[in-house]
Order: C-alpha cells, then structure tokens, then sequence
C-alpha cells in the first residue's frame, strides 16, 4: 500500500484498540480502577483513538500539548494538530486522582467500560482560550463553545489502553477503520482518493462536488459522521441510508466507498477542516473536499474561511490537501449544477436553498424542488419526518442551518 498517502507523522498507523488476551488482561484491572465517566466527545475521541484515526496519538494531551496546539496548531514535538484531543473532569473527582493511577473511563450512557488511562498529568485551562483560539468566539451560543465551557475544570493527561469500540460496531460494515479503508482502497487500485465529509444527507449540491472530484481522483470516500449532532440535524441511520440510494442510483460503480466515522461534531469551521483533513490522512486519502463553510455553524464563519486557512500552514504540515470548491447550485439560466467559479448568472437564475429553509419544507411535508434534491433522497427524509411528532418537527425546522 505504498501508493497511498503515509499515516499522519510518517509512520504506521497507531491504533490503540486492544484485543485477545492483551483485551482481557487489561479489562480485568480496569474493573478494579477508580473510575471515570467520559463525555460523548470524549467517547468519540477515544474509538478513534481506538481505532488509529488519531495516529501517532498515544492518549489525551499534557498542558504542553493543549497549550501549543491552541497557540499554534502543533503538538509539543513540533507535529502538526489542529484541535486540542483533551479529557476533562470536575475538581472534586479529579482530586480523587493522582499521577501514575491507572483509571477506567466509562462510557457516558453506560456502565460500559471504553478505555483505561495512566494519569501522567492533572492540569486547568484557560477554557476562554481555547474557544477563542480554535472556534474564533467565546459566544456562549455556539455549540462547540458551550461544549468547552460546560466540560469539567481539570483536565487529565495520560496513555490509553482502549478496550471498545463503543457500540459503532452496529453500523455494520458501515463502520471501517483506517486500517480498513487502505485495504479496500489498494484492492480498488485507487492511489487518489478524495474524502467527502458530510453530517447531512448528500443532495444535487454535494452530488456535483463528489461528481467533480471522481473526475480528477481514482474515487471518493463520502465519510459519514456517526457521533452526537446538534438538535435538528439528520440522524446517521437516517442519512446514510439517503446516501447509500444516491450513490447506487445515480454514480458509477466503484467510484464511490461510503463510510462513517466515531466523532461528535465540534463546528470548530476551518479548524475542524484541517481535522477532517489529518484524520483522513490516516484512512488513506490523498484530498479533502472542502467546499462552501465546511464544519461551520450559523454565521460564525465566513464562507470560504476553511479554504484560505489551508494555505496558512506549513506545506509539509499534512500529505492530505485541500480540494476546494466554490458555492453550488443549479442554475436554471446554465440550464444544470455550476458553481459561483463557472456559472455567470445571478442570483434569480439560481436554485439557494438553506438549511433551514429544507428543514421547514420537509417539515411542513411542502414539495421542494427536483433540482435541489434527487426523488430517492427526499422520500427518505419525507419518511423520517413523518415519524417525527409535533415538538420534534419544530426543533428540527428552527435549528441552525451550516453547510456539510
């Protein structure tokens, strides 16, 4: 597999999953440790962890680490990372700990046991900071921020031994590691693999743009996330279903791999897109598409900020590159999909549909347009949101709308 991009850091992939004896061994001692209960971003860190999507991370980060990676997106050795991978407790618990225990953390719905942790460090942030630093806002209304600002004021530092997969499994073959999707893709013969990322059902806009790269690369990776969203967005079940009948109705085959991945959004905008990037690095793939706000929320980003960041680092700093595409519709004036780059028309010749403008329509079970969404596709959702009650379609129809 020599022609696929390297593993972030040069070297093999690093899973930290445990498994046979090693598993079982390492199990037997965590249900004697002190015990702690992780978050549902924390869960999602550690599976990928787990599952070496994180490669060559070894656990969560020091202050060393935390403190650089906000400051200027590298870890204390000098490798790049753009989004602080930190586990968090109260001061009350955390007292409780001390450096060289060995503790089990637990799964946050569950008396599941996911992983266990060497403490190496206990340590405060300035939780402002980060925010400020990685999401741009404090704005206690931003999902990522108040995801930092609720999270407990210690936070903990330290190896793990990972011992689940935290029920993702029940995704079935949906569900790959990066281990797998190298596999698959060398069996294909691809060596130029494009990795769409999505939270949201796939429709004619982000149709064209995964259309557009199989034009220039060997195939695409539409890499689903299956952890926590905010309220309103599309389940994954839901969603990948849609996406599974879009690629068999309307691509060739063998162009198009869907997967799903084990992360909670953070909406961190470019920042996030420079993960999205890193993490894909490690599944394989050559290129992230990156179109209009990619992982942004409300208007807390401008449109394009997640292309011009990539070339704000280093060249050397990720093998993955940045596929950037502009804003697309269709256009009843070009007469099919363009983008803002190709199509010479304005705005009353185009097709703009929101988020929240699809929300409501769905909601309200209004028609929506055969150019903005494919028929197989629409049926699925129309499906979901009949089965929605009242106070469900009203949180699904008010929730922010963001791109991808």
């Amino acid at each position: 597999m020599q022609h696929l991009v390297d593993p972030h850091g040069g070297g093999p992939l690093r899973p930290l999953l445990l498994e046979g004896e090693a598993r079982a061994e390492a199990l037997a001692r965590a249900r004697t440790a002190p015990r702690l209960r992780v978050s549902s971003r924390e869960k999602g860190d550690l599976i990928m962890l787990g599952i070496g999507g994180f490669t060559p991370l070894d656990g969560f980060m020091t202050h060393a680490d935390w403190q650089r990676v906000c400051d200027g997106m590298r870890l204390s050795s000098g490798l790049f990372w753009p989004i602080p991978i930190t586990l968090s407790t109260g001061t009350e618990q955390a007292a409780t700990f001390h450096t060289g225990d060995e503790i089990a953390l637990l799964d946050p719905d569950s008396d599941e046991i996911l992983a266990s942790m060497k403490v190496s460090e206990k340590y405060a942030i300035n939780k402002k900071h980060e925010c400020m630093m990685v999401f741009r806002t404090a704005d206690a209304e931003h999902p990522g921020v108040k995801m930092v600002m609720e999270q407990g004021d210690v936070n903990l530092a330290g190896s793990v031994k990972v011992l689940s997969t935290g029920g993702f499994e029940k995704y079935g073959p949906l569900f790959m590691t990066p281990q797998q999707t190298r596999e698959l893709f060398a069996s294909l013969g691809w060596s130029r693999i494009a990795a769409f990322q999505t939270r949201n059902p796939m429709h004619r806009s982000h149709e064209y743009l995964a259309k557009v790269a199989i034009e220039v690369c060997d195939g695409v990776l539409v890499h689903s996330l299956l952890g926590a969203l905010k309220p309103g967005d599309i389940p994954a079940d839901v969603r990948t279903r849609a996406i599974a009948t879009l690629i068999e109705r309307y691509f060739v085959g063998r162009t198009v791999v869907q997967a799903g991945y084990p992360l909670d959004m953070r909406y961190a905008g470019p920042r996030e897109a420079l993960l999205h990037a890193l993490f894909r690095q490690n599944y394989g793939c050559s290129h992230l598409i990156v179109g209009r706000d990619h992982a942004g929320v409300g208007s807390y980003y401008g449109p394009f900020d997640a292309h011009r960041i990539f070339d704000e680092i280093a060249a050397d700093a990720l093998q993955t590159k940045p596929l950037k595409i502009d804003w697309t519709f269709w256009c009843y004036g070009c007469g099919g999909m363009a983008s803002a780059r190709t199509c010479p028309h304005g705005d009353a010749d185009r097709l703009l549909v929101s988020g929240t403008k699809l929300r409501k329509w769905l909601s309200e079970g209004a028609e929506v347009p055969a150019e903005f969404s494919r028929p197989e596709v629409l049926e699925i959702l129309r499906e979901y949101y009949r089965g929605l009650d009242a106070s469900e379609r009203v949180e699904v129809k008010l929730s922010g709308h963001s791109a991808r």
